[in-house]
């Protein structure tokens, strides 16, 4: 039947092109089709994904990787995540990071990593000018700081690049690695 619907469109748009008159013909009843389904929306990448794309952080996702947290930064969140660059991990101590990233530092590791990531989406906008601290998911707190004209600080880091979108939250590039207070 859908076939039939087209030519038969097909030839009366012929007649009518030509001048003629259609035979009288009773006219085809429409058939009731449900109408094709919108594709659905392409859901943005989660945190992990986003942070493996956007190929500036390949030591933070070695980090998160080492530290068993890549599921929970898949997971539901949502979280707002400081995320220092690999120039960041770069500029600490030499052989920090792969003192860090060794079997038996994985609590401390995991202590840094959760210092860096609020259990809640923080766009920048929410932020503002004030200034305030934020309870991160290690347990301790981080000082947010908007105060400073075009410019945000975590702790001592400063926001290169605020409010990358993924599905589960939101991601704060940092010049710096947050090192939690012992």
């Amino acid at each position: 039947m859908k076939m039939l619907l087209p030519i038969a469109a097909f030839a009366l748009m012929g007649v009518a092109c030509s001048g003629e008159t259609a035979p009288a013909t009773p006219a085809p009843v429409p058939v009731a089709e449900a109408p094709a389904p919108e594709p659905a929306p392409m859901a943005a990448k989660d945190i992990v994904d986003t942070a493996v794309g956007a190929g500036q952080f390949t030591t933070l996702v070695a980090a998160v990787q080492a530290a068993g947290l890549v599921e929970t930064l898949k997971g539901a969140g949502p979280f707002t995540v400081f995320a220092p660059t690999d120039a960041a991990f770069a500029a600490l101590p030499a052989g920090t990071v792969e003192d860090l990233l060794k079997p038996e530092n994985k609590a401390k590791l995991t202590s840094i990593l959760t210092y860096h990531v609020l259990p809640a989406e923080v766009m920048s906008s929410a932020i503002g000018t004030q200034s305030m601290d934020a309870a991160t998911v290690e347990g301790k707190t981080v000082k947010v700081d908007g105060s400073t004209a075009g410019k945000v600080m975590v702790n001592d880091a400063t926001v290169v690049t605020a409010d990358i979108d993924a599905s589960n939250g939101v991601i704060h590039v940092i010049d710096k690695v947050l090192m939690p207070p012992m």
